[in-house]
Order: C-alpha cells, then structure tokens, then sequence
C-alpha cells in the first residue's frame, strides 16, 4: 500500500471516535472506532491511527465537537467585548425572547459578563459617514485593563461597522499590538452584516471559543507530530466544506456543528448514489440524535443557527435538529411518575451500565442489550470483551422498572418507545412542519445507534422507507473524507433593487471570489473542481425577514437587475404562495460561497463482492419486541451479498453498528451494499 495516497476522516463523537481509511491509489476503505477520551480528545484521535493506520498518512479531515461542547458547557476562554458606547447590553438584550414560549421566566447569562463588556467612544452612521471618531487611547487603556484582570480574548464590535469598517480596523491594529495572543476577533471579519444583535453574538461567540479551540489544535498537531505522522490536516466547517488549521483557529465559530455536518454531507452523497433525492438524516451518536432534511439532493443551509438558547451564531450552517438521545443517555422516572430520555448521557466514561465501567444508571444501549437486540458477547468498538447483561437489568429494575411497576423487559421496551417518539417529533419537525410530506423521504438513519431504532421511526413517522448506509457508525468520519473545501462571505449591501449599482455588486463578487480563491491555494489541496455561488437576501420594504435568492452569475458581466426581480420573484411566491407587486424589492445581503471540490468516492467499492445469504447467517439469539421474546436470525452484514432479503424479526450485525429489523419489515441490500429497509406488502 501506498502510504502517501492514504486520506483518513476522524470524527471525535462523546461516546466513540470514528475513523474511515481511504488508500486513493488502490481505492481500499476500511473503518475503525475507538472509545473517545472526553477533555482528551486528541489521545482517542491518535490511538485509532496508532492501531489501523499502516504507513504516511497523506491528509487527516478532522470533524469535531470541541467548539459544540465548548458552548454548550459554557468551557469558552475567558472573554471581553468592546463595543461603541451605549451598546454593551446589545448582548444580554438578545432579540427579548425567552427560552419557554409561554412561559414567564427565564434567565439567560451571556458568555461575556456586563463588567467585562467595554464601551468605547466612536460612531459611524448606518451610511457609512462618520459621527464620532475613534477615542483610540480610550480604547487601549480598556484593552490594558482586562489584560490586567486575565482576559485571552477579545471581540471587536462597533455599530454599523458593516456599512465602514474603518474603525474596526484601526482598533484590531492597535489591539493586536498590544495582545499577547492571536485572539482578537473584529465583526467585519467575521459577520460584516446589519443586525446589531447577531453580529454582536457571532463575534464574540468567535472570541469565546478561539483559546479552546486553538489550544486543542496545537495540541493535536503537536501530538500528531510527535507521533511522526506528517499528512496535512484539515478541519470540518458547520456549513460542510473544510478549511485549513490556520482558518479553524482565526474563525472557530465556524466549526461549531463540524461533525454532524460532516454527518449530512456524506448521507446526501450516498443517498444521490443510490437513487434517493430526499432524504431525512438520523445520526443516533452516543450523547445526541441529529437531524437533517436533503430536499430535490439538496442539503439545507441555514444563515442562522442556535447552539443554545441565546447563543446565536450567523453564519452558514447545515440546518440540524439536534436532541439529547444518543446510545448513552440517561433513562429516568421524573416526580410526576413520566419516564423520561435524556438530556444527560453516561458518555464514553463512565458509560451505560453494561460497560462495567462505574456506570450504575440505565441507558438506551443498556434497553437494548437486555432486549436482545444488541449483542452482548461483540458490542461495536471493539474495545470491550463482553457486556454486562446482568448489570444493564439491574439498573433498569432499579431506576425505571420498580418505580414504573414494570418487568425488566417491559421497562426496556418503554425506554425505547419514548426515545424513538422523542426522535420521531424531531423528524416531524424538519419535515411536516416545513411543509414537507414524510412519505416522500426515506430516513437515512446512521451513527452507532442508527440501525436499532430505523425500523420503529419509519412506523412512527410514516416515512418511505430507510436506507442504512455500508458503515452507518462510521458516517461521519466518510464525510470528512468526501467534503469539499468551502469559504463563504458576506456583506451587507441595504439597496433596494431599482437603484443597485450591478457594477459595483459585480466587483463586490470579484472581491470574494478572488479571497476565497487565495484561501483554496494557501491550503494546499487538489481540487476535482471550483465553484462560485452567488446568492442575495432579498425582502419587500418594510418587511424584516428575508428570503434567500440564488444569482446566475458569470464572471464575464454584471448582473442583470430584471433576472434578480425575477429569481426574487419567483423565490418569494415558493416561500409564501404569493408576491406584493406593488412594493419595491430590497436587496439586503450578498452571499458570496467559494468552492474547491475534492475527489468523491465511488461507493460501489463499499459493496460485498461474493458470498451468499447461508453464509452471512450466525444463528439465532432470542429478542424482545411488541411484548414478548422471539427467536431472530442473526447474519454478518458485511458479507450480505447484494440482493439479499431478509425478514423481521432479524438482526444484522457488523463492527461499527447493529440493525434491528422489526416484524413485519424486510430488509433487501442494493448494489451499493446498502441495506433498504422497508415495510412488507400485505
């Protein structure tokens, strides 16, 4: 084997890290799964390259949940905003809304503290003109103060510094003259876009995470340099591209959903393969379930995302539902006697109770070993001998059971029932209620838990069928190894159409598209392709939300004013059934998305090559469902050979997951070595 050919994608999940090997000379693939080390990341990260990685490694695509879990946990640096005076509670006021609905309480504690939230004299007008000069001494003695009082990081944001960034600049000049860090993060490099709030968020969420973030970065490198493995590594955005490690560390808002996007990007690949152009994702992980909706092939981008009530970050993100109810959340009986899932997880450590590992509370994995359905003798990983099974009952009679008044196998099944409803209302929510037909999609269900739960989603939410991919625990790891390279931009224009100047909108795209072009040939990787996408934010005057407008643009000529009226046209009348002749368009924002295209694997590889249905049979093993125990056959999914069927009740097992195929479903594998999972004609 070639070393230098051989690309690896690591996903660093809460309960496994995920790795999938692509030698591109021989176009052998090969997968592994380590248990992740949680506040050690990188040690879980080196031990699965340490074990199956044979030779140089050419280059490592990384997606990882440092940043996520950074915010989620409230684990950021320790940060400061400056901002123009009269704007320091632009951050806590947020848009006035409240984490319950209907509720009248809630409390909200932004990452950066009022006492380290800075004003500072300077004022440009929405124009761009400026009112108030920058006071730059005033400046640098609150910079000198909370370098004083251990603050790593600073965010820039003053008003309307979308419309002249002249002020930022001057200030991130003089800051960083003085910071003893690269952490100093500036608005109109990171959103230079109207809406104070968002901007305000996106920039100091950005400042929050560059010490953690850059901290594991340097770390890993260094540990991977240690090692003596040379490959380039390149980082997973929220959005599905990858950029380079120097780009992760000035912009580390950007990864905040970089794993499960590297989830989405690989589903829609394999999905387009096999013949599927919508499709609902399901990544059952070990802390979280993540869901995503790829509608006509494509997968939905969202401008604005919200890691956590408050914490808003606008920049382009893969749209993700995400829930806590993973393989390893916590079943429990809450005071008003409801069995409940989630949020908390058991993680990698101490893990589910079956892992003997010190963990005594009942989770999901521990529901489905004492049904039957996971097999306690070769659990996923291949790190532990055995589950167990009698340590798995115990918790449940103990936590769920006995306060529920059910038997062991009863209280088992009800955990699952509320985890699949649980999930079931987060598929319905990227579906129904966004006008989608469920019947219309398959569910593409993946992770280590994806396959034991596909069978009950599909019943529970009226879906086409499911499509489980060759290596569904492994997923997301593919997907860093099949992402593309991407950069966007932005920038607030606040127009209305009949007097945009095209010229200069045209010159503005040239801009972008010139800096993303530099930032692919910085990075240093072969590209198949490049791509510019080109797409405007367009209302109606008066109106507040906008819709989003792809551009047809060529490079050679300015766009034409009568084909943006009409893709604004025909975009709103999609949205909302209609248009408002009669009031003039806005054009608001101007998204500029560079794009370097890496080679694509083709998934026949992926596909069994020989063998038969008698020789992927293992036996039988006794499984719980609808109530009572059943005798199920059990077969080696590896060796499944294309256009076998098997029917439920079944179990199929591999090394990195286990699907459960339920009574009254069959499951029939395509060309591709997919599993189809679908109901039986009557």
């Amino acid at each position: 084997m070639s070393g230098a050919s051989l690309v690896v994608g690591v996903d660093v999940g809460g309960t496994f890290t995920d790795l999938f090997f692509l030698d591109e000379a021989s176009g052998r693939c090969w997968i592994g799964k380590v248990p992740s080390t949680r506040g050690r990341e990188a040690e879980g990260f080196l031990a699965g390259l340490a074990d199956l990685a044979p030779g140089d490694i050419r280059t490592i695509v990384h997606g990882t949940t440092v940043g996520t879990n950074a915010l989620l946990e409230r684990r950021g640096g320790k940060a400061a905003l400056l901002t123009t005076e009269g704007f320091r509670d632009v951050l806590e006021m947020r848009r006035r809304d409240r984490p319950r609905t209907w509720g009248l309480w809630g409390q909200f504690t932004p990452v950066v503290p009022r006492d380290r939230r800075r004003e500072v004299a300077e004022r440009i007008r929405a124009d761009g003109s400026i009112d108030t000069p920058l006071d730059e001494d005033s400046l640098v003695a609150e910079a000198r103060a909370l370098l004083a009082e251990g603050v790593e990081a600073l965010a820039v944001c003053f008003i309307n510094a979308y419309a002249n960034p002249a002020h930022e600049r001057r200030a991130g000049a003089l800051l960083r003259a003085l910071w003893p860090n690269d952490y100093v993060t500036i608005s109109s490099d990171i959103l230079p876009e109207i809406r104070e709030f968002e901007r305000t968020s996106t920039t100091v969420l950005n400042a929050y995470l560059q010490p953690v973030v850059a901290r594991y970065l340097d770390r890993l490198e260094q540990d991977l340099a240690t090692a003596g493995i040379t490959g380039q590594l390149l980082i997973v955005q929220s959005n599905g591209g990858v950029m380079s490690v120097a780009d992760a560390r000035a912009r580390p808002v950007r990864t905040a959903l970089s794993g499960p996007a590297a989830g989405v990007i690989a589903a829609a690949h394999i999905a387009a393969s096999a013949g599927f152009a919508n499709v609902v994702t399901g990544d059952v992980g070990g802390t979280s379930f993540d869901v995503s909706l790829i509608a006509n092939g494509e997968t939905a981008i969202a401008a604005q995302s919200s890691l956590d009530f408050g914490l808003v970050v606008r920049t382009p993100m893969i749209e993700i539902t995400t829930i806590g109810a993973g393989g390893g959340s916590i079943a429990w009986v809450d005071r008003g006697g409801l069995l409940q899932i989630g949020p908390e997880s058991a993680g990698a450590i101490p893990g589910p109770a079956c892992y003997g590992a010190g963990g005594e509370r009942p989770t999901l994995t521990d529901a489905q070993v004492l049904l039957g359905r996971i097999n306690a003798e070769r659990p996923i990983g291949g790190k532990l001998a055995a589950l167990d099974v009698a340590a798995a009952r115990a918790a449940i009679v103990r936590d769920v059971a006995t306060p529920l008044g059910l038997t062991a196998e009863a209280a088992a099944e009800a955990i699952l029932r509320v985890a699949n409803s649980r999930m079931a209302g987060a598929i319905r929510l990227v579906s129904i209620e966004r006008g989608h037909d469920p019947r219309d999609f398959a569910l593409m269900p993946f992770g280590g838990g994806g396959g034991l739960h596909a069978g009950a989603l599909l019943r529970e939410v009226g879906l086409r069928c499911a499509l489980l991919p060759r290596f569904p625990g492994v997923t997301s790891a593919l997907g860093c190894v099949i992402a593309d390279m991407r950069h966007d931009f932005v920038q607030t224009l606040n127009r209305p159409l009949a007097a945009l100047d095209t010229a200069a909108l045209h010159r503005e795209i040239q801009r972008c598209a010139a800096e993303g072009a530099a930032l692919l040939e910085r990075a240093g990787v072969a590209f198949t392709g490049r791509e510019i996408a080109v797409g405007l934010d367009m209302l109606y005057q008066g109106q507040t939300h906008s819709v989003a407008v792809k551009l047809d643009w060529q490079d050679a000529r300015p766009p034409d004013r009568g084909a943006i009226a009409e893709a604004f046209a025909t975009r709103y009348r999609a949205v909302y059934g209609g248009v408002l002749a009669d009031i003039a368009p806005l054009v608001m924002n101007l998204h500029v998305a560079v794009i370097g295209r890496r080679p694509k694997l083709d998934l026949a590889a992926l596909a069994p090559q020989s063998g038969s249905l008698e020789e992927a049979r293992r036996g039988t093993r006794a499984v719980f469902a609808d109530g009572a125990w059943h005798t199920a056959p059990v077969f080696d999914r590896a060796t499944l050979p294309i256009d076998a069927c098997v029917m439920g009740p079944a179990v199929l097992e591999q090394a990195d997951t286990t699907i459960f195929v339920d009574r009254g479903l069959r499951a029939r594998v395509d060309r591709f070595g997919n599993v189809i999972l679908e109901g039986i004609e009557p």
